[in-house]
């Protein structure tokens, strides 16, 4: 009769660091990590060194002193006598603002024309390979200055406006295009609005609960249900329903002419609309192409089954074709949207006040802080472009293709 027994442990011993397989990439990681470490602290030793011996420390203190400039588009309130810590929050908002717009409208511009690359029409097929090959070989500094040039020397002047004969007239009477900028009617927020805005907040995750399940209705059942207007009820009529019951606690508030230029209304600078569209239709021409090769990335065999079941293009396009297609797109684009953030750094060309104009261009010049000054761009820009791979990557682990 034979009896088995385990084998002793074997007891642990410094030198199973190097010799054993186990533990020697732990070991080398852990070295290496402190080597890392030990140059970074010696470098940022010499630096503090160094700064003091040139009567330079850092600090930031300068962020509650008056800034002393004036800033031309703003989110919110914001003077001359504000602190250099508000001009960066201004500068701040700036960036994001026009980063979104233009990660929004260059997905559309890019999508669009990424479908009608391949679209069997060949004037309309080759209109896109002109426009994709122009916008994305032309630096888009370039693009932003001549939009900017074209749209202050083809717009009328705000005094075009004036007088009983004008050479130029509002749009509708509520909408300015000047060669300083759009003028819009701006809300005016009355007592019951915040219950509209609620309502409004609820019926858009009432519609995107309603596509939910008819998606799911229509991948676990076969049955189809009505996408677009059951949506476009949800998401529009209870909010009119509580406006109109509410007495219309909204109102707008239009632009007029007032001396030599529009009050009243928003006013979106020529800045931010130059900014706005030069990074949109550049990108877009660059998010075109992930959307083209995404598309192609999926079998032909796999479009022809959906049509040899009777699915319209449309239909075949939506529920066959870009499900797949998104795991191709999904991880070029989350480039696309990091390289808008970044350029938007370019607004500083037509005087857009984004955080690189006013905490790296003027608070920097007026406080001799380089330093600090770089080393909160740095923060920043890493942070938006951190949060936006993490967001991009949450999406896309949702939509890719799961193994079951």
């Amino acid at each position: 009769m034979t009896t088995l027994t385990d084998p002793p442990k074997e007891s642990f011993r410094l030198s199973m660091l190097l010799n054993d397989t186990r533990y020697r990439s732990l070991t080398l990681q852990a070295i290496a990590a402190l080597l890392l470490a030990l140059a970074i602290a010696y470098l940022g030793n010499n630096l503090i060194q160094n700064l003091r011996a040139a009567g330079l420390n850092i600090s930031y203190d300068f962020l509650g002193n008056p800034s002393n400039y004036d800033i031309n588009q703003t989110l919110i309130d914001y003077s001359s006598r504000s602190s250099h810590l508000r001009a960066a929050v201004v500068g701040i908002l700036n960036t994001l603002l026009v980063a979104f717009l233009a990660c929004l409208t260059a997905t559309i511009f890019g999508v669009i024309a990424g479908v009608l690359r391949l679209s069997p029409n060949w004037l309309v097929r080759k209109l896109m390979a002109v426009y994709v090959e122009i916008f994305r070989n032309i630096p888009v500094l370039i693009w932003i200055i001549i939009i900017f040039t074209l749209m202050t020397a083809s717009m009328p002047a705000p005094s075009a406006f004036r007088g009983d004969d004008p050479a130029s007239t509002m749009l509708l009477g509520a909408f300015a295009f000047t060669n300083r900028g759009v003028y819009i009617p701006a809300p005016v927020w009355g007592a019951g609005s915040l219950v509209v805005l609620g309502v409004f907040v609820l019926s858009v995750i009432g519609a995107f609960i309603y596509r939910r399940y008819a998606t799911k209705l229509l991948y676990d059942t076969g049955r189809l249900l009505p996408m677009l207007w059951p949506s476009l009820a949800i998401l529009l009529l209870p909010s009119i329903l509580v406006y109109f019951i509410l007495g219309s606690p909204i109102g707008l508030e239009y632009p007029e002419l007032r001396g030599f230029n529009f009050g009243g209304g928003i006013k979106i600078g020529a800045p931010l609309i130059a900014l706005w569209f030069a990074l949109s239709i550049y990108t877009g021409a660059f998010i075109a192409e992930n959307v083209r090769a995404g598309i192609l990335s999926v079998s032909k065999g796999q479009t022809e089954a959906a049509a040899a079941l009777g699915l319209r293009p449309g239909r075949i396009m939506n529920l066959v074709v870009l499900p797949q297609a998104l795991r191709v797109i999904i991880p070029p684009l989350i480039s696309q949207y990091l390289n808008i953030t970044k350029n938007s750094s370019l607004a500083i060309a037509v005087g857009y006040a984004d955080v690189t104009a006013t905490l790296g261009g003027i608070t920097l010049n007026q406080t001799g802080r380089a330093i600090e000054c770089v080393l909160l761009l740095m923060l920043f820009y890493l942070t938006i472009s951190l949060l936006i791979s993490a967001f991009m990557n949450v999406y896309n682990n949702a939509t890719k293709l799961k193994e079951r």
